[in-house]
This record gives C-alpha cells, structure tokens and sequence, in this order.
C-alpha cells in the first residue's frame, strides 16, 4: 500500500494520474495547504520542504517503507518500481526524463508564477505577468515542437513526462483564453487523448475528491494566505 499526502495541485494531479495508470493500491490522505497543512510538524517529518505530493511506500526497495518526496522524483520512483512508463531503451529514457525536467524546472515553476502574480498577488503587477506569459510561451513553442516528432514527450509512448506536464497545460485557455489552443494545436489535441484515458478520468475524480476536503485559497485566513505565499509578516528580504 502507497500513502499519498495530497491536495487538488497540479504537482500532486502528476502522481494521481501515475497511480491510477500503474494499478497501484494506494490511499490519499489530504493536506489542507491553505490551513497551514504543510507547516505541521508532523508533514514536516516526511517533507522538510513543506510541500505536497510526499508519498510513504510501505514495500519500499528494501522491503521496508521508504517516504519520497518532489513529483518529479515520485514518478521516476512509480515507474522504477513497476516497470512502466520509463522506457528502457537508452535513448528514450533518456528523452522522457529530460521532458520531465523541461516540466519540473521549466513549465511548473514558471507557469506557477503567473498564476500567483494574476490570482494572488495584492496589485497587478504587468511586468510580472508579462515576463511570465512570455517564458510560459517559450516552453510551450518547445512542447508543440516536440509533438511534432514524436507522438508523446518521451517518444513513441506515453509516460511519466507526459503525466507530469498535462495538469500544467489543461487550464491554459482559463488562464490565456480560449486562443491559446489555436496555437497550440499538437498539445490541444495531446490533452484530449490524454483526457481519454480511462485512468484519467480516475485520477481527477480522485483530485475532485481532495479538493473538496481542503481549503480554497479564497477562503483562507489572511494570515495562512500570507504565511503559504511568503509575504507579510512572512515574508524573508535581503538585508
């Protein structure tokens, strides 16, 4: 059995969709980020970095429980340990982790960004957001490239750089507008085969179920809205 320490985020949506995929037997134990779920002593036993996913393994390599956290790092594990979607052959596997990092360092870090400074932040900031529309362009133009070559990111076959990307590229047209998918034809349509899967279908009903368990940002205390986004009182600036 895999306990997964969850919200409804797109990082924790990633090992959703690879759980449902893998068949594996797992529990989801939801973390209210917005309460300060990730502040908790107890979640910072198995994440000293404070965020969600974190997944415990109690039949880890070993035999004994093994807890692992970053998503990136809990789908190249996922995969390890079931033998799939990572494909062995050397190049492939090589083209599928170096999609997984475009999407861990590149599109979540980047896209994320704007989503703060257009949802969170206290006053528009036009500068911010459009320094990060333009970076989440670049990656994109990267995305739809690469599907013009080969039919999912790693290759010839789905996998865990694509289940790590889809959360971040669905909501575009809510973020930049219906348009976007004008643009982006080859990821438009990756995103509906994706949608298709049976698993995940079962994954976002799992993440739907989270959601609704934990607290959404407009209902958070301004004080946990500042302590989760590091500002105010919170907030940590250069000498």
């Amino acid at each position: 059995m895999i306990t997964l320490y969850a919200a409804d985020s797109p990082n924790v949506v990633k090992i959703h969709l690879a759980l449902e995929e893998m068949g594996l037997a797992y529990r989801t134990v939801p973390i209210d980020v917005m309460a300060g779920g990730t502040f908790a002593p107890d979640f910072l036993r198995i994440n000293p970095n404070g965020k969600v996913p974190v997944i415990v393994d109690e039949t880890g390599p070993t035999g004994a429980p093994v807890t692992i956290f970053e998503s990136g790092a809990i789908l190249i594990y996922l995969a390890e340990k079931t033998g799939r979607f990572l494909p062995t052959d050397a190049i492939e596997r090589y083209q599928t982790l170096q999609w997984l990092m475009v999407q861990m360092s590149g599109l979540g870090p980047i896209l994320g960004q704007f989503v703060h400074f257009r949802l969170f932040a206290p006053e528009q900031d036009d500068y911010a957001l459009s320094r990060y529309a333009t970076l989440t362009r670049r990656v994109l133009d990267a995305l739809e490239a690469r599907l013009g070559d080969a039919p999912w990111l790693g290759g010839s076959g789905y996998g865990i750089a694509d289940m790590a990307t889809f959360p971040w590229i669905r909501p575009l047209a809510r973020l930049f507008g219906p348009e976007i998918d004008d643009d982006y034809p080859r990821l438009t349509q990756w995103v509906e085969r994706i949608s298709a899967r049976p698993a995940t279908a079962r994954a976002l009903d799992a993440v739907e179920a989270v959601g609704r368990l934990t607290t959404p940002p407009g209902e958070a205390s301004a004080e946990n809205r500042d302590k989760v986004f590091g500002r105010g009182a919170h907030a940590r600036t250069p000498a």
